[in-house]
């Protein structure tokens, strides 16, 4: 396995729900799947992928793939209702594959908050659409109902359940809700819903600040 340059969070490293994502499709576990990341995942480097769910680069534990309990989802919410996405404004890895805004090729999913405080982000689904990428826009909406100003979280652990992919063309809407924090952890949970606000895909992840 091996996360593409083009795929990044950080400048150097792969992005938590994309990477996640890959090694939830590579295992085939049917049903949800909870990955934890335990290092940064390192770009354009072949990975070993074990057949216990360990994602291996040589002797490094980079993450862990199980089959997870489903998760739940927030409700839908009206991204016309929602404020300026502030990652415009001030953005801990604006080359994000998922929500950088200087990152022209990525899937450039731009949350701004509701006024209950959840995220709301409308998506223009590419043409290719697979299972890693609904991870990924999954990932980001839910952490920006945590990130603040000069603090920023990574992604620790996700746990993702699709029923459906979108379909490519498709404007779709992610919605993200905080449930919690305890010390560095955040804890969010996002839904995926189709034009018709059909519940498409879920998660729950927990975050942490660096």
């Amino acid at each position: 396995m091996i996360v593409a340059a083009r795929f990044n969070g950080p400048p150097t490293s792969g992005n938590g729900g994309y990477t996640a994502g890959m090694l939830a499709a590579s295992l085939g576990i049917s049903g949800p799947v909870t990955v934890t990341l335990r290092q940064p995942p390192p770009l354009d480097t072949p990975l070993e992928v074990s057949p216990d769910g360990s994602l291996l680069d040589g002797d490094r534990l980079i993450a862990t793939a199980t089959p997870g309990t489903p998760p739940s989802a927030p409700e839908w919410g009206d991204p016309a209702e929602a404020g300026a996405y502030a990652g415009f404004e001030d953005h801990p890895f604006p080359g994000c594959y998922v929500c950088g805004p200087e990152n022209a090729d990525g899937l450039r999913i731009f949350p701004g908050r509701l006024p209950d405080g959840r995220t709301a982000a409308r998506w223009s689904v590419p043409d290719a659409v697979e299972v890693p990428t609904v991870w990924a826009a999954l990932d980001c909406p839910g952490g920006w109902a945590i990130i603040a100003p000069g603090r920023p979280y990574v992604l620790g652990r996700i746990t993702v359940a699709i029923d459906a992919l979108p379909e490519p063309g498709d404007h779709c809407v992610i919605v993200g809700e905080c449930t919690g924090t305890t010390g560095r952890k955040g804890f969010v949970r996002t839904g995926l819903f189709a034009p018709d606000r059909t519940l498409l895909a879920s998660a729950e992840a927990t975050w942490l600040t660096v």
